[in-house]
């Protein structure tokens, strides 16, 4: 099977689709996969281990075009600027099958809907997609990295007293925020990528600190989070792996779209923040 997949990463609206997706395309291990991007600045196109087509713009006529020179057989799309509308286009025009992958319950045109997260409810996409469409909700879909599957197994001496990541971006430059609030006599593991647009501000910050160590661009984020007790970060894709590994954590929400599964954990009495305050981490050492 010829199969296509639609996202993109930048600073701005971070690195989570294309992650997600990279974990997703080993469910097809058969298939000719192919990506399709816009080269938008920070992104991590060249972190994608399979043919990328750079696309000038969002428009859904420029990727019908692609679909069929490629002669694509089904299309992943994941991306927030791609609505029901769009999803329609492409489905009408080609014929192919459509996958969307959705967190914020919104309307799609697909033939196979996923939602992975643990929040993920399917009865609330009724009247959202065609009564035709699969849905694949919740636990049994979450898409978890096979590093943490592989670290799962190993035995680590925890090195670091708190692990924090705020997503590759950190787009609401909250790192630098709770780093100030942290003690000199806490060991502390920050991972970001180059995609942050603040990686500057937060080097020169860690420069001074010998107890905080940052990871940029880290191949070994499992091995981290494991050598670690305590984890710092948002009530995103991150939860699922952190919640894999049994480590304990708080999560700051940083943006709108982490409102489902904030809300989830928060009603599963989780650990969670609106914002992070200079009491917080005492609070938790207390506990």
């Amino acid at each position: 099977m010829n199969l296509l997949f639609r996202a993109d990463s930048s600073s701005q609206i971070g690195l989570g689709h294309i992650m997600r997706d990279l974990v997703l395309s080993q469910r097809y291990p058969d298939a000719n996969i192919t990506f399709a991007c816009q080269d938008l600045r920070g992104n991590i196109i060249d972190k994608i281990p399979y043919p990328v087509h750079i696309l000038k713009s969002n428009d859904p006529k420029e990727l019908i075009e692609l679909i069929k020179a490629q002669k694509i057989e089904m299309v992943i799309l994941d991306h927030y600027d791609i609505d029901e509308v769009f999803e329609k286009q492409v489905k009408e025009e080609t014929g192919i099958i459509v996958m969307s992958l959705d967190d914020t319950y919104e309307k799609h045109y697909c033939d196979i809907l996923l939602n992975h997260n643990i929040s993920a409810d399917k009865n609330r996409y009724s009247g959202l997609v065609p009564t035709y469409c699969e849905l694949q909700c919740g636990s049994d879909y979450t898409l978890i990295r096979d590093e943490f599957k592989h670290e799962k197994t190993i035995s680590r001496e925890k090195v670091y007293d708190i692990f924090i990541a705020m997503g590759g971006a950190d787009t609401a430059n909250i790192t630098p925020e709770i780093l100030k609030t942290l003690g000199e006599g806490l060991r502390v593991c920050v991972i970001t990528t180059t995609s942050n647009a603040h990686l500057n501000e937060l080097e020169n910050y860690v420069n001074e600190k010998k107890n905080i160590t940052l990871h940029i661009n880290a191949n070994d984020v499992a091995k981290l989070l494991h050598q670690s007790r305590f984890a710092i970060i948002t009530p995103s894709v991150m939860v699922h792996e952190v919640l894999f590994m049994e480590i304990p954590f708080v999560a700051i929400k940083t943006a709108e779209n982490q409102n489902d599964i904030f809300h989830y954990l928060k009603e599963h009495h989780y650990d969670v923040r609106e914002e992070w305050d200079v009491d917080t981490i005492t609070q938790l050492y207390k506990s």
